[in-house]
């Protein structure tokens, strides 16, 4: 089941008050924004240019530092895939996969039981204690193909 955003925000709080942490209006919006965000892996400039719609002087090393913050606190996860970059996305707490096309970067997220079946055989097979797994498949979109 999904987190819900209202879940999102009590576990950040709970990590602010935790970790004595003092609370800002530019990290509210940057926290706001990126919580609009659900399903979409987002590049730090694109979160930065969505803030600076509603509020200009936010700065990159802010949205960064807000970032890191979220995926400390277990709230966000910071993904790198073929290209380098850094991406963002919520930290649904649901196990999904991804196909990432080459040429243009999409990103789609899928759920298949029967992979997930697979590879836990294919861990007990070797005797070896799954604590976590990623799938990530690279090819070209539908779109890029043409």
């Amino acid at each position: 089941m999904a987190i819900s955003t209202e879940e999102l925000y009590q576990k950040l709080n709970d990590y602010v008050s935790k970790n004595n942490l003092k609370s800002t209006k530019q990290r509210d919006l940057i926290v706001e924004t990126f919580f609009e965000q659900k399903g979409k892996h987002i590049l730090i400039e694109e979160l930065l240019e969505k803030v600076r719609q509603k509020k200009a002087s936010i700065g990159y090393a802010t949205v960064y530092r807000t970032l890191m913050l979220l995926v400390d606190a277990g709230i966000a996860h910071q993904r790198q895939f073929n290209d380098g970059q850094s991406r963002f996305e919520i930290n649904s707490q649901e196990h999904h996969d991804h196909l990432i096309c080459t040429e243009c970067n999409r990103i789609i997220e899928f759920e298949n039981d029967t992979i997930e079946k697979l590879q836990e055989k294919i861990a007990a097979n070797h005797r070896f204690e799954l604590t976590g797994h990623k799938l990530e498949l690279y090819g070209t979109c539908p779109d890029c193909q043409k």
